[in-house]
């Protein structure tokens, strides 16, 4: 009776798994056909996704080409404006002053993308004290934490003998290893060793710096035990890459593409060494973004309430001030638009100034309380340092007197002293001061009043002290607004522009504006008496990016040089940006001076750079109308080119130089807010006479630069090579730290098992043994095995396993070979059952074969003698050895079991051949029922479906 309701039961769960497939079956059909409807709906809406993928391709390609141009024979078309063309622009509006750097037949190929797309979206605050990094995910922009749990990682690297400590590891040996751990070094990028902010920062820097070969500034440390000089774009590469590691956990996929923020004072060499220690870390960096316009981005790209294009803007103070520099910047908001009007900055204030003054303070008070001189003692300056900025950030919470307690400080000395916010704001009052400059200067600089500004945000550290709060308020004679994160909105802007710049994610039209900090000075020989010529080339806070196009008037190759106009506005001692050689210019055939037209930028990191050249070639058709072609060309240039800054210098022969600049309708609505255009027609007609006058034929010019303080690329590729040999080496001392572990482990872990759950299967002489092996292993990690090879470590794991493997296997087996020997048992009486069912002569079973239901049964019998057999001789022995049989044994026996009696117990029964024969016979006389398709019209219905499908796929394709 059990067997006859065993299998009833198992009929049962067979028709209901069927039912259940056939219901299945049927969800899955409708679903098929309701994806195809929703597919062919959609056909066309995939048109626009595509284009908006394709456009930021073409975007993306446009940041990385080179600085090549296609020139066409009537001349080429100028860069335009970011503000040129508003109706044709997209969200990477920013870029536009570059597009027509890249060939006109190549814009539509998307340019190759590492790691298979480029699909990471990374913004890093790349920050004095602390560095952020901000992340784009479907959910929004997310500010990633590190191993730590940290969303703040400290710009801090720790070298060692064996390996470096970057982060979070590092900031914690700042004390105790003093010479090798570097911090506080972004303010010596792109400067040379004899820079006076150099030797201003050298005083309070612990570890030693060093002039490099190139005469930069290095630091000077001990690393695998020797000296060892490291450059500082080095020196910040190897903290992008510690940032790289913490993006790429976190997005669980290679990154590349990142956008790296900068101060907006910094000089076109300290960007370039940024760019350089980005490639040293192998970043790809997409732009170098300003702080405060980071800042404004974040803020903007969010407001709904936005004013329309056509209506006056919104204006928003965004001032920023955190451990090292204070920066402020006023932008302009509209609907899908920022642009910066203006930026001013103080590079010498911020929250370690404050420090600075608060150490200062305690240094002479316990000069004369306790007998001591902390600043002789490094170790003890930095801890002060420690303790004063907590007791900073305590002050801006608290009124009342706080607590300063160190513990042995200096010569096993315990200190303490106290200090209350208002004694600070007096200590500080000059630092204070200082606020109000920047934040007057900017009003002026961007024309606007009091009532003129919106809003005013602030962010950064230090801007959560009282009195700077204070001090702004008062001069804007208005609350300030705390809606952004102070610490994380320049990471969360700069991962919000590399989302825009990214084909991966498609973001909200959004058109920045950036502006050139300070203005730039082309300077050039002239024939004259050795004279010179000079044009300001881009004003102080000139809308960036922006290229312009200047002429000239040449016979032979010429130099340009290109500074800084004012050096008192830049806080860097040489002017000098870099000189421009332009090559392979001649005279005219006819001997006159050759049309020499360059084209300068600021590109989208905000580099100055020459980044083209061409001469134009005269090729008269009737007569002498050379000189009026060319005048023809220059003015239809001027007028039809609305969005262009064109400069024309023409040097003539007797060498008396003239420069003027052309200023066009682009630049009178920066300033005036009008803009003129001629008629189409009278273009037209220019155009025409200046074709019938003349022809004229543009080839490129090779230029060579020579840029102030720019890495070679055969140092900047020994830097990357250096760098990857140190990842490697980290790597080393990782997999060896883990192997000494890994013994650590297995002597603490197993040495606690043997008195509790391997204590019933070891003998007590055996365990006395290894015990004494896992204690002396113990002692010699201490001692002797604190520093071995990693190949030691596995051999010393390896002996510890074969003594401790078979205790451990003798406790698994006793775990697990019950369950395997009674699934055993449980199948060698399902088959006796169906054997007992056969005999009883059941109709399920009536097929089977005799003889191989009687090898069935010899079979069983047998598994059954070699389970007594086993269970009886295992039972005789004790827990403490080896067992008889394993339990991959037993299941071994069990798939055996499956695979020989299976196949014959549950043979089909076969089908009744009459019933089939009549089914067809009826198929073939009545022919198709309702419902069905007969066997000729299949073929039509095939052919419709597969032509439905194929148009369907057209219109996937268009």
């Amino acid at each position: 009776m059990d067997f006859t309701l065993l299998i009833a039961t198992a009929a049962g769960a067979i028709v209901t798994l069927a039912a259940a497939a056939v219901a299945a079956l049927i969800v899955v059909k409708s679903l098929s056909s309701l994806k195809r409807t929703i597919r062919e709906k959609e056909s066309s809406k995939k048109i626009s996704f595509k284009t908006e993928t394709n456009r930021k391709r073409e975007t993306y390609k446009e940041l990385g080409e080179k600085d090549q141009e296609t020139r066409e024979e009537l001349g080429e078309k100028e860069q335009e404006t970011p503000e040129g063309n508003k109706e044709k622009q997209d969200s990477q509006t920013f870029n536009s002053s570059e597009k027509d750097a890249v060939p006109a037949q190549e814009a539509s190929a998307p340019a190759p993308r590492r790691f298979g797309g480029g699909m990471s979206v990374v913004g890093i605050d790349l920050g004095f004290l602390n560095c952020y990094i901000a992340v784009a995910r479907s959910g929004g922009i997310e500010t990633i934490a590190n191993e730590y749990s940290d969303r703040c990682t400290p710009a801090c690297i720790s070298l060692g003998s064996r390996t470096r400590a970057i982060g979070n590891a590092a900031k914690s040996q700042i004390v105790t290893n003093v010479r090798n751990t570097i911090h506080g070094f972004k303010k010596l990028h792109g400067r040379s060793f004899d820079d006076p902010i150099v030797q201003t920062e050298r005083i309070r820097l612990p570890y030693e710096l060093q002039k490099m070969p190139n005469g930069s500034a290095g630091v000077k440390v001990r690393y695998l035990e020797e000296e060892r000089p490291f450059a500082i774009e080095q020196v910040t590469g190897m903290l992008l890459a510690k940032l790289k590691e913490t993006s790429e956990n976190a997005l669980k996929k290679p990154v590349a593409d990142c956008v790296i923020s900068i101060p907006s004072f910094f000089t076109d060499a300290e960007r370039r060494s940024v760019m350089a220690a980005a490639q040293v870390a192998g970043l790809n960096c997409l732009r170098l973004m300003n702080e405060t316009t980071a800042v404004a981005l974040a803020y903007g790209i969010y407001k709904q309430d936005l004013p329309p294009l056509d209506e006056k803007p919104r204006n928003v103070i965004f001032i920023d001030m955190g451990h090292s520099a204070y920066q402020v910047s006023v932008c302009a908001f509209n609907k899908g638009k920022l642009k910066v009007l203006a930026t001013t900055f103080d590079p010498y204030l911020g929250g370690r100034n404050f420090d600075e003054a608060l150490v200062d303070y305690f240094c002479e008070e316990f000069k004369t309380k306790y007998k001591i001189n902390v600043k002789e003692n490094s170790r003890a300056l930095l801890r002060l340092y420690q303790e004063c900025e907590k007791l900073k950030k305590l002050m801006s919470a608290n009124a009342s007197d706080l607590p300063l307690n160190i513990e042995c400080f200096m010569n096993d000395l315990d200190v303490s002293s106290k200090m209350n916010r208002a004694q600070f704001e007096q200590l500080c009052a000059s630092l204070f001061t200082r606020v109000e400059p920047p934040l007057k200067a900017v009003m002026e600089q961007a024309n606007l009043q009091r009532e003129d500004i919106s809003s005013i945000e602030i962010v950064g550290g230090a801007t959560r002290i009282p009195a700077v709060k204070e001090q702004i308020t008062k001069f804007f004679l208005k609350d300030i607004s705390t809606t952004l994160n102070a610490d994380e909105a320049v990471a969360r802007g700069c991962a919000l522009q590399c989302a825009i710049l990214s084909p991966a994610f498609k973001v909200r039209e959004f058109s920045i504006t950036d502006l050139v900090p300070y203005s730039i000075t082309l300077r050039w020989k002239t024939s004259f008496e050795d004279g010179t010529g000079e044009c300001e080339v881009f004003c102080k806070n000139h809308p960036a990016p922006f290229s312009k196009v200047i002429t000239f008037h040449k016979k032979e190759p010429f130099e340009l040089e290109a500074f800084y106009t004012n050096l008192h506005e830049v806080p860097y001692p040489d002017p000098r940006i870099g000189s421009f050689t332009i090559q392979n210019v001649f005279p005219q055939s006819d001997g006159d001076s050759s049309k020499v037209k360059v084209k300068v930028r600021v590109n989208i990191h905000g580099i100055f750079s020459v980044a083209s050249a061409s001469v134009i070639e005269k090729q008269n058709v009737e007569g002498d109308h050379s000189d009026a072609a060319m005048e023809t060309e220059a003015s239809f240039k001027n007028e039809s080119k609305d969005d262009v800054d064109k400069m024309q210098v023409d040097q003539e022969e007797e060498g008396h130089q003239k420069c003027h600049a052309e200023h066009t309708p682009e630049e009178e609505i920066d300033h005036t807010g009008t803009k003129t255009k001629s008629a189409p027609s009278d273009k037209q007609d220019r155009l025409n006479q200046t074709i019938k006058k003349g022809k004229v034929k543009s080839i490129d010019l090779p230029i060579q630069s020579s840029l102030c303080r720019q890495l070679g690329q055969d140092l900047l590729n020994s830097y990357i090579e250096n760098e990857g040999k140190m990842i490697m080496q980290d790597k080393l001392e990782k997999e060896r730290n883990d192997a000494k572990n890994a013994v650590e482990e297995y002597v603490y872990d197993f040495r606690d098992k043997l008195g509790t759950v391997y204590e019933k299967f070891i003998t007590q002489e055996d365990l006395n043994k290894l015990s004494a092996i896992l204690e002396d292993t113990e002692n010699w990690l201490y001692e002797e095995g604190e520093d071995q090879p990693k190949q030691i470590y596995v051999d010393k794991l390896q002996e510890l396993k074969k003594y401790g493997q078979p205790i451990q296997m003798r406790y698994m087996e006793h775990e697990e070979r019950p369950k395997a020997l009674n699934d055993l048992g449980k199948k060698i009486q399902l088959v006796m059952k169906v054997i007992e069912a056969y005999r009883n002569k059941d109709e399920r079973y009536d097929h089977l074969d005799p003889a191989e239901v009687e090898k069935v049964e010899k079979y069983i019998s047998e598994a059954m003698s070699w389970l007594n057999s086993k269970m009886n001789a295992q039972n005789k022995l004790s827990l403490t050895q080896d067992p008889v049989v394993k339990v991959s044994e037993i299941v071994a026996k069990s798939k055996e079991l499956d695979s020989f009696c299976n196949p014959i117990i549950y043979k089909p029964k076969p089908k009744v051949e009459v019933a089939e024969d009549k089914a067809k016979a009826n198929s073939e006389h009545n022919g198709p029922m309702d419902g069905q398709s007969g066997t000729e019209t299949k073929p039509d219905t095939t052919k419709d479906s597969s032509q439905h499908t194929k148009s369907s796929g057209e219109m996937e394709v268009d």
